[in-house]
């Protein structure tokens, strides 16, 4: 509509200048140009932009409900990076030569979010990224997961997502290529992370047809889009296709890391070994937590957390009248089998059963709730030794949101996580949140989907605590539990910190863990490799809640009688995602709006 308004103005105003203006004068009024409205530029160039990151993320297209692009692949050639570094300078360049001062006031924020997501892109795509990809935990080897998040509503989806597999092993193919190429400039990984990826993969080309996950999809395929017939030919063609072309790639894969990557890639972990590590380490520090804060000073903060948490921890132990210190008591909870499911089932009925309790509790916390519903599912079991707890997957248009939680070796998987986790991953957690930001009105697209981790992952951590404001901790061991995730997130701003800046070694991360939290070894060793291989996203979730709670703070101190919990909780969400000090901006000016009221 704003596009087409546009285009009539300058018709109206000839029209009228025809009207009204002599003859001799016409050729004078045809001449003049209105001036073009600033906020219409800024429009225009977000529709520009928006359209050019769907074009170069087809993944990224499908998961918003956009299925252009569904029968195409991500490109994940270094040419490719290079353009879309090259893209985002013209881009932000553009962006510059509007008026920021010209804008209204929801296209100045909308000005300033789409600044620093370019700028913030920009700040990391100077480093190699594209050398550093390969990750035990959602990297190539688990492409197919993909394929659970589309949406299929006819014959053609499953055609498009089969369309874009066929490219899939060219991909892995490139993907070889630039790791050698990494392995000669001292871009790799470390042994532990390429490790797991082989464990991966071996899973996958050892496994039997009929289970291979890249086979799932077309083997659950709705009937109803088909004829018998046409969904056994579907079938046929994904078969054919996963062993002539997928698995010989992942093979040739497998090889070159077995042979070649394994033996020379790095025994460090951390980091700041690659060249130019530590500034590479500082900017990831500065790109997730949003802040200008150095690994040093987050370091700090995560022993100051660890301590503060710690005391909380020893007065429940004390009101439980334990007869022994931290350490037995921590042994206790992850050995005593009442704190255990005998089976998977079992665990994953509790997790349902959870969501289906928190859910009619949240009008004591919020005014505005999401339309879109979310589900609970198990994490496949071809990456769930391999990975964490639990995570969440968007909705996206025709699709749930989805609670992932881990049920490998339910008798490392405490009953006292099951509220705390349920909180974070589904609702007020990041289902909440998220959904809630892609249901906003009248605001750019790009707002809808921009997910800066300090937020998301900040909201989620913080909602852990929201836990007490509906008596889901009034068991001492849940509220120990509880606390365990605090102290969890705590103890990865010491450890991300310590590996990839500092000298810590992967034994000293793995032993702040099991001295001072109940996490099981399993759990700690999973969560610890996680952080090897995705350095300085751990920094996020702490940094983020600690700036939600010191707001709440401030809210309720400043408004007193005024202040109530779901205005705020309101206003921290109703503009999606920010980075933390626009966060800050907003809540300090929701302050005085509501005291001067």
């Amino acid at each position: 509509m704003t596009k087409n308004n546009s285009l009539l103005i300058p018709f109206i105003i000839i029209i009228n200048s025809c009207a009204t203006v002599e003859t001799s004068n016409l050729s004078e009024s045809l001449t003049v140009v209105p001036e073009v409205n600033e906020n219409q530029k800024f429009v225009d160039y977000l529709d520009s932009d928006w359209e050019q990151t769907l074009i170069n993320n087809p993944l990224f297209a499908t998961y918003t409900g956009d299925k252009r692009f569904n029968d195409k692949i991500n490109p994940n050639t270094i040419d490719q990076f290079n353009k879309v570094r090259s893209q985002d300078l013209e881009s932000l360049k553009k962006l510059m030569a509007i008026s920021e001062d010209k804008l209204d006031d929801d296209n100045k924020l909308n000005y300033k979010l789409k600044k620093f997501d370019l700028e913030s892109d920009l700040n990391l795509s100077q480093f190699p990224i594209y050398y550093l990809r390969l990750n035990q935990r959602g990297g190539i080897q688990s492409f197919y997961e993909t394929g659970n998040r589309l949406v299929y509503q006819s014959k053609k989806d499953y055609e498009d997502w089969l369309n874009r597999l066929s490219q899939f092993s060219e991909n892995i193919y490139t993907f070889i290529e630039i790791n050698k190429e990494g392995l000669e400039k001292g871009y790799t990984q470390p042994k532990l992370v390429t490790r797991g990826v082989i464990s991966q993969i071996d899973a996958i080309i050892n496994s039997d047809i009929e289970l291979n996950p890249y086979l799932k999809v077309f083997l659950e395929a709705n009937e109803e889009y088909f004829s018998k017939d046409e969904k056994e030919e579907l079938i046929n063609d994904a078969k054919q296709l996963i062993q002539k072309e997928i698995n010989p790639a992942y093979e040739s894969l497998n090889n070159f890391l077995k042979n070649q990557y394994l033996i020379n890639s790095r025994e460090s972990i951390g980091i700041k070994d690659i060249p130019d590590g530590k500034k590479y380490y500082e900017q990831l520090a500065k790109h997730y937590t949003t802040t200008d804060l150095t690994p040093d000073e987050i370091h700090d903060i995560g022993l100051r957390e660890i301590q503060r948490i710690r005391a909380e921890m020893e007065e429940i132990i004390d009101s439980l009248n334990w007869d022994g210190d931290f350490e037995s008591f921590l042994n206790y909870l992850r050995t005593s089998p009442r704190f255990y499911y005998d089976n998977s089932d079992d665990l994953f009925n509790a997790y349902l059963i959870m969501s289906k309790t928190i859910d009619p509790l949240l009008p004591k916390l919020f005014n505005v709730f999401p339309r879109a519903p979310y589900g609970v599912i198990p994490i496949p079991a071809e990456s769930a030794p391999f990975t964490t707890t639990a995570y969440y997957n968007s909705p996206s248009p025709g699709r749930p949101g989805y609670f992932y939680a881990n049920l490998y070796k339910p008798d490392s998987r405490p009953k006292y996580e099951i509220p705390v986790l349920t909180v974070h991953e589904a609702v007020p957690g990041h289902h909440f949140q998220i959904s809630l930001a892609q249901e906003l009105e009248n605001v750019p697209t790009f707002r809808k989907y921009q997910g800066i981790t300090a937020f998301v992952e900040g909201w989620g951590l913080y909602s852990e605590e929201l836990g007490e404001y509906i008596n889901l901790y009034d068991d001492p061991y849940d509220k120990f539990g509880q606390l365990t995730y605090d102290m969890w997130r705590a103890i990865r701003l010491v450890v991300d910190t310590g590996m990839h800046y500092k000298d810590w070694t992967r034994d000293d991360a793995i032993n702040l863990f099991i001295e001072n939290s109940a996490k099981s070894i399993l759990d700690i060793e999973n969560e610890v490799d996680r952080y090897i291989a995705w350095p300085g996203q751990a920094l996020a979730y702490k940094i983020g809640q600690l700036k939600i709670l010191e707001l709440r703070s401030k809210a309720e101190k400043e408004l007193g009688e005024k202040y109530d919990i779901k205005d705020f909780h309101d206003e921290v969400l109703k503009r999606g995602s920010l980075p933390l000090d626009l966060l800050e901006y907003y809540i300090d000016e929701w302050i005085n709006q509501t005291l001067n009221s």
